[in-house]
C-alpha cells in the first residue's frame, strides 16, 4: 500500500514538471518572436550605421597587422640558431675512421668529427686544449707533461683517462700496427703516472713537438684486447667507431653497385659531453662520393649543404643564387722543385737563379681566380724565423737573361738557349688539374721568354703520386704542407733526399752543409729569437742556391648552399682542420628579437 502511494506521488510530480517545461518553452518562443524576429524590420534602418562600424574595425585591425609586420624588421633580424641537419659531400672513398690510420680526405673528415685529440687549433691557428687542460715543458725542452681535463668521457659514457692516451701512442709506435704516424713517434718515451697525467720524453729538443699532439685518441677499453696486427681491419674503424669528439657515430649506409656511382653516408649525432661543448647541429651527415660528377649533381639539386674535395668551382654552380665559395688559405706552399741532382741544366745554380727571376709570380697568382698569398721563402710570412731581407729574388727578366748570357747560354734556333751544343730544356711534371695546368702554361711561356724550352707532363693523380715518390722528374709543380710551425727539415735537409729516408720529401734533392746545420739547429731551439737566429744560414743558402721556385699558398676550397655560420676562414694546416670549430657551426635560421 505504501509503495502505491509513492508511485502516485512520483507520477503527479512528473506531470507537474512536464507542464512547467511546456509553459517555459511557450514563453521562450513568445519572447524570441517578440524580441528578435519582430525587430528584424527595424534593423534595416540602422544597417548602414552598423556596416560603417564593422568596416572601420576591419580597417583598424588590418592597419595594426600591417604595421606590426613592417615594424618587426626593426626589432627582429634573421639569424642562425642551433638545430638543423648538416649534409656535407666529400669526394673520395671512406675506408677507416680510426685516427691511427686515417689519411684520405674522407677518412680524415670522419675521424676529425668523431675523435678528439689532446690539443686542437682555434680559429686563429693558436694551439688550445681539447682533451688537455694544460701542458708544461722542462728547461731542456725534451719532457712535455700534459694534464687532462676533469670528467672526460667516451661516447659510450666510459671515463677517458691517461691510459687511453698512452694506449693510442704506444699503438702508433708499434710496428705491427703499421700506422703511417709511426716514424714521427719512434724515439719518444711515453708514460702515464696517474689517470690525469701523460708524459712525453723526447730524445732531443724539438720545437714543433707540441703540434704533434693534435691527432685523435682511441679507447683502450675497446681496442686494448685487439692484437696490434689486427687494428687496421677491426670493424671499430668503420662500423662502430667510438671517440670523444664533437659527434658520435650513428650509422653507415652504402649505395651504388659500381665505383662510378658509389656513395657512402655516415650519419653522426652531437656528443653532449664533448670537452669543448655540445655542438649546435642536430645531426651531421658526411656523404662520400667516388664520382666528381655525382658530387656536383647532388649539390646542384640542394641535397647537400656543402661540398669539399674539388680544386675548382664548377661552371654549372658559379652563378647559382645563395652559393658561397670559401677559399681558405692552407699553411702550405705551391712550388716548382728543381731536381738539383739531375744531369741536365737544372743542376746548374745559375740556370735555377735565372728561372726564378724570369717567373712573374704576380701574374701567376692573378690568374688563379681566387685571392692567394704569395710565397717567397721556405717559410710562410709571419712564422718564427721568417726573414723578409732574405727572400727569393723577384721578377726581373733582363737580369735573368744576363745571368744566362754570362754563364755561356746563347740564343740559338727557335729562340732556345744552348751551351756546349746542349739546349736549355727540361720537363715540368704536374697533376692533371685545371689549376696546375693554368700555372704550368704561364710558367712555360715566361721561361720561353728567357730562352728555356719546357715540356709539360700532365699526369693522373695516381701516376703523379708515383712520380713524386720515385723522384722521376726534372722539375715538379707540387704543394708541400708547412703547418703552424716552420720545421721544414724534411723538405730541405740532405738526409731527406736519400732513398733510404722514411719520407724522401726533399723533392729538389737539395744538399748544402750550411743549410743542413742550420735546419738541424733551428728545430731544436725552443726560444723563438734563438731559433730565428739559427735559421738565418739556411735562408741565405736557400736564396743563393734557388733549389725551388716558391709561388703561393694553395687554398682549401669549400662551397656551401647558403650561409654557414661559424666556419673559420683563417689559414689551416690540413683540410680536416676546417672542423676546428665545428661544434659552433649553425645553419638553421630564425627571426630573433634584438
Amino acid at each position: 500500500m505504501q509503495t502505491r502511494r509513492i508511485k502516485l506521488r512520483f507520477r503527479r510530480r512528473l506531470r507537474k514538471s512536464q507542464r512547467q517545461v511546456e509553459d517555459f518553452s511557450s514563453a521562450a518562443e513568445e519572447n524570441i518572436d517578440k524580441l528578435i524576429f519582430k525587430r528584424f524590420g527595424r534593423l534595416n534602418k540602422v544597417r548602414r550605421f552598423i556596416l560603417s562600424w564593422i568596416l572601420l574595425m576591419v580597417l583598424i585591425i588590418s592597419g595594426l597587422v600591417i604595421q606590426n609586420i613592417k615594424l618587426s624588421g626593426y626589432y627582429q633580424t634573421l639569424k642562425t640558431v642551433p638545430g638543423g641537419i648538416y649534409k656535407e659531400g666529400v669526394l673520395g672513398t671512406f675506408t677507416n675512421a680510426n685516427p691511427i690510420y686515417a689519411t684520405s680526405n674522407a677518412d680524415t673528415s670522419v675521424s676529425k668529427l668523431v675523435f678528439s685529440g689532446l690539443f686542437t687549433l682555434d680559429n686563429n691557428g693558436n694551439l688550445i686544449g681539447d682533451l688537455a687542460k694544460s701542458y708544461s715543458v722542462d728547461d731542456k725542452g725534451i719532457t712535455y707533461t700534459v694534464t687532462l681535463k676533469d670528467n672526460l668521457k667516451w661516447q659510450d659514457s666510459q671515463p677517458l683517462t691517461s691510459k687511453d692516451v698512452l694506449y693510442t701512442y704506444k699503438s702508433i709506435q708499434n710496428p705491427d700496427a703499421q700506422s703511417p704516424l709511426q716514424s714521427s713517434w719512434r724515439d719518444i718515451d711515453i708514460t702515464a703516472p696517474n689517470p690525469k697525467t701523460i708524459v712525453f720524453s723526447l730524445a732531443s729538443p724539438l720545437a714543433s713537438f707540441k703540434y704533434s699532439m693534435t691527432n685523435g685518441i682511441v679507447p683502450e677499453h675497446i681496442l686494448g684486447s685487439v692484437p696490434a696486427y689486427d687494428l687496421r681491419s677491426v670493424d671499430f674503424n668503420t662500423l662502430h667507431p667510438i671517440g670523444s669528439g664533437p659527434f658520435s657515430f650513428k650509422a653507415l649506409q652504402v649505395e651504388g653497385d659500381k665505383k662510378e656511382n658509389a656513395e657512402e653516408q655516415i650519419a653522426l649525432l652531437p656528443f653532449n659531453d664533448y670537452a669543448l661543448g655540445k655542438p649546435n647541429l642536430d645531426e651531421f651527415i658526411v656523404n662520400v662520393f667516388a664520382s666528381e660528377e655525382q658530387l656536383i649533381d647532388n649539390f646542384k639539386s640542394k641535397q647537400l649543404d656543402a661540398i669539399y674535395g674539388l680544386n675548382y668551382v664548377p661552371k654549372s654552380i658559379q652563378k647559382t643564387k645563395n652559393v658561397e665559395v670559401y677559399s681558405i688559405p692552407l699553411k702550405a706552399a705551391s712550388m716548382v722543385f728543381f731536381k738539383t741532382t739531375s744531369p741536365g741544366p737544372l743542376s746548374n745554380q745559375k740556370v735555377r737563379n735565372a728561372l726564378v727571376q724570369s717567373a712573374d709570380t704576380k701574374d701567376i697568382i692573378a690568374s688563379l681566380g681566387y685571392p692567394a698569398r704569395a710565397v717567397r721563402s721556405p717559410f710562410l710570412s709571419g712564422q718564427v724565423g721568417y726573414d723578409k731581407t732574405l727572400l727569393q729574388p723577384g721578377f726581373n727578366l733582363n737580369n735573368a737573361k744576363s745571368i744566362l748570357e754570362s754563364d755561356g747560354w746563347k740564343i740559338g734556333k727557335n729562340n732556345i738557349r744552348y751551351k756546349d751544343n746542349k739546349p736549355l730544356a727540361f720537363s715540368l711534371s704536374i697533376a692533371d688539374t685545371p689549376e696546375s695546368k693554368t700555372v704550368a702554361k704561364q710558367l712555360r711561356a715566361q721561361w720561353k721568354a728567357v730562352g728555356a724550352d719546357v715540356q709539360i707532363r700532365s699526369e693522373s693523380p695516381t701516376d703523379f703520386q708515383t712520380t713524386v715518390a720515385y723522384h722521376s722528374y726534372d722539375a715538379i709543380l707540387y704543394g708541400i704542407t708547412i703547418g703552424p710551425d716552420p720545421d721544414v727539415f724534411v723538405y730541405w735537409d740532405s738526409s731527406q733526399a736519400d732513398i733510404r729516408s722514411s719520407s724522401r720529401l726533399n723533392l729538389s734533392e737539395y744538399k748544402n752543409p750550411a743549410a743542413d746545420t742550420s735546419l738541424e739547429s733551428g728545430r731544436t731551439r725552443i726560444a723563438p729569437e734563438v731559433r730565428a737566429f739559427k735559421y738565418k744560414s739556411f735562408f741565405q743558402a736557400w736564396q743563393q742556391d734557388s733549389p725551388a721556385l716558391a709561388l703561393y699558398q694553395p687554398r682549401l676550397l669549400y662551397i656551401t648552399n647558403g650561409h654557414l655560420s661559424g666556419l673559420s676562414t683563417s689559414s689551416v694546416s690540413s683540410p680536416a682542420e676546417r672542423y676546428n670549430n665545428v661544434y659552433g657551426w649553425q645553419i638553421k635560421q630564425a627571426k630573433v628579437t634584438n
